[in-house]
């Protein structure tokens, strides 16, 4: 056997033994949601106890950014509500005011919470949460700035750039200049990564001081290099969980993110180079794991462990460091993660709060980030392992995708909008958009399963489908939707046809009559010996879901989990071989499917698995659309691999 096989096959076995330490019904990031929104509940009332969210704090970004990611992952709306309710406690009906928050204290702390407004906003349109988006946006406008053009930590660190501020300021500045399309902002955004590397890096170690003082007159700063004295691990931690969100944001074309990228790689060779090697974790102080009073710490391991997770699942990291994620996985659950009498899930081992300067005075010594308070369940830590265990859980089924690629079809579905910014922008079922209209949810089970999800705004040809592994054409433009409508013509039914036929996955998503097109579609589905039939049932006025309801038998080779499903206003099948109807309800066929050639056709009458039926906010809970989208994705890639 090859050592890279072997190397591979250690690695997995490393990561499944990790998922199965202290394996309980629930996955480890739902028994972590539920020990956060019980002690810190968004129901203010009295009766909820807990110690809710008072003010406007990093603390809850930190948390509710873990909560989003338990959110898409279950399409359980609890989750979402807590969010939502979490947010709205903080700021007034019109976003105009944000408790506990001063513009004027020019702190990048206060930015993290606005990543949770874009959120709420791109989700619901509700106008308030754009205008906290955009007061904090203008506070990074504002923001003081070092000669070079670096943030000050806050206005009154004058001259003073922390580790801290890229996670509280750069993610959000990122998501909302990509929103915004702001991209003159990324030159600054990616700067602000650079600087802070060139200036905190130890070229011994590879690790990140936690501040850097320009002006080299505060007392906590080295005279010659403006450094603080001490890698505390927390700071790295925030670096390292701002680099891996950041390259969400920044264009693939920019010519900074390979420097983004390569900043990444380091600061990972320095973590796994200080990871404990008997516990798996990390020290409070990395580089003095030997040294009287130091101790394992979770918060940093936490998001080291995040860090790491994310950036092999994205391909910004090397294979080789899910190793050191997994051995920091199982080393926080033994180390730190207890059950109390309650049955909740607490983590311990977290340090309380580490800053330089202020008063009383913080000297950034050893003996000074030894003083403070190690506690249990503080939400930068409890909220960065929500983070992290959220990433580990995405990465058990990956390797069933790995290396593989789905491309979504935006050149028949081109509908396009003004959005608050009068720019015309593509919309309607797309991977990133997180209305009901999008396919956020959808695109995420790709991910879950190793899948690249790509978008094609050009006419499929044999050169660019050829990128792909599975071609997802959704409800296809009519006039009425688009005056620049294109169809489905020879061309392109040959170019796909034959794709298929070499081994491709054709997932065909349609609507019902006077919603779609038929005819030219119908033309490609010919080949496959599909037609859809032009007509429209399962019509449901809200909220009676059971008119749209459709059970699944348990004999069904696609769907193992789903057993009932959600799905109105959709166009029928008639099927002739080699195609077969797969879901039958009385007489219509709901779902066909054909294998032709190396290849294999699925086809439905409704674009089905957009956000709206998919992300748990609408439909009751015994609906199981949600499983249906992992199903159907599990069964693709198995198709592929035939």
């Amino acid at each position: 056997m090859k050592k890279g096989i072997q190397l591979s096959i250690l690695t997995l076995s490393l990561f499944s033994a990790g998922l199965n330490v202290y394996a309980q019904e629930k996955p480890m990031s739902q028994r972590i949601a539920a020990t956060i929104m019980k002690n810190m509940p968004s129901d203010t009332s009295a009766a909820a106890g807990g110690k809710p969210f008072k003010k406007w704090n990093y603390d809850e970004g930190v948390i509710l950014k873990g909560i989003e990611g338990v959110w898409l992952q279950t399409a359980d709306r609890s989750y979402f509500k807590y969010i939502q309710q979490s947010m709205d406690n903080l700021i007034n009906a019109d976003g105009t005011e944000i408790k506990g928050y001063k513009s004027d204290d020019y702190t990048l702390d206060n930015i993290l919470c606005g990543r949770n407004m874009l959120m709420l906003y791109n989700t619901l349109g509700t106008a308030k949460y754009l205008t906290v988006a955009n007061t904090l946006y203008d506070q990074l406008k504002k923001q003081p700035r070092t000669p070079e053009g670096g943030f000050w930590h806050k206005k009154r660190y004058v001259d003073q750039m922390w580790l801290d501020g890229l996670y509280m300021a750069e993610s959000f500045y990122a998501e909302y200049a990509a929103e915004f399309h702001h991209e003159a902002d990324f030159d600054d955004i990616a700067k602000q990564y650079i600087l802070m590397e060139q200036h905190a890096r130890d070229a011994k170690t590879g690790l990140l001081y936690h501040g850097w003082d320009y002006s080299k007159k505060e007392k906590w700063a080295d005279p010659k290099t403006g450094l603080s004295a001490n890698f505390w691990a927390r700071a790295d931690g925030w670096y390292a969980m701002a680099l891996v969100d950041v390259l969400d944001y920044l264009p693939a074309n920019h010519p900074k993110r390979p420097e983004i990228i390569a900043i990444l790689n380091r600061l990972a060779t320095a973590i796994q180079k200080y990871q404990d090697p008997k516990s798996g974790v990390w020290y409070d102080i990395l580089d003095k794991a030997g040294e009287k009073g130091n101790y394992l710490e979770s918060s940093a391991s936490s998001m080291f462990v995040y860090a790491l997770a994310k950036g092999v699942r994205f391909g910004y990291l090397p294979e080789s460091f899910l190793a050191v994620a997994d051995k920091g996985y199982k080393g926080i659950i033994k180390e730190f993660v207890e059950v109390d009498a309650n049955g909740l899930t607490n983590l311990k081992g977290t340090v309380s709060v580490s800053g330089l300067g202020g008063q009383p005075y913080r000297d950034g010594s050893y003996a000074y980030y030894l003083s403070e308070k190690v506690v249990t369940n503080d939400p930068k830590g409890i909220g960065a392992f929500l983070q992290a265990a959220v990433e580990m859980e995405r990465l058990a089924n990956r390797n069933l995708g790995k290396g593989k690629t789905v491309i979504l079809d935006s050149y028949f579905n081109d509908e396009h909008k003004k959005d608050v910014t009068g720019a015309s922008i593509s919309y309607h079922y797309k991977w990133d958009e997180q209305d009901n209209n999008g396919f956020t949810f959808f695109g995420n089970v790709f991910q879950n399963y190793g899948v690249k999800t790509t978008t094609l705004y050009q006419a499929p040809t044999a050169a660019n489908l050829k990128k792909g592994d599975i071609y997802i054409i959704v409800d296809p433009d009519i006039p009425k939707e688009n005056p620049n409508t294109k169809y489905i013509e020879e061309a392109h039914v040959k170019a796909i046809s034959d794709w298929v036929k070499a081994g491709g996955m054709l997932i065909v998503l349609n609507n019902d009559t006077g919603n779609a097109e038929f005819k030219h579609l119908n033309k490609l589905m010919a080949k496959f010996g599909i037609q859809f039939n032009e007509d429209s049932r399962n019509h449901v006025t809200t909220p009676h879901f059971e008119t749209g309801a459709i059970n699944i038998p348990t004999t069904d080779p696609i769907f193992k989990t789903a057993k009932k499903i959600y799905i109105k206003e959709i166009s029928t099948f008639k099927v002739n071989p080699p195609a077969v109807a797969e879901l039958v309800d009385g007489k219509d066929t709901i779902i066909a499917t054909a294998k032709y050639g190396k290849g294999t056709v699925f086809a439905v009458g409704d674009p089905w698995f957009y956000n709206e039926y998919t992300d748990g906010r609408k439909l009751p809970a015994d609906y199981d659309n949600y499983k249906a989208a992992n199903d159907l994705v599990k069964w693709a890639l198995k198709q592929i691999q035939k």
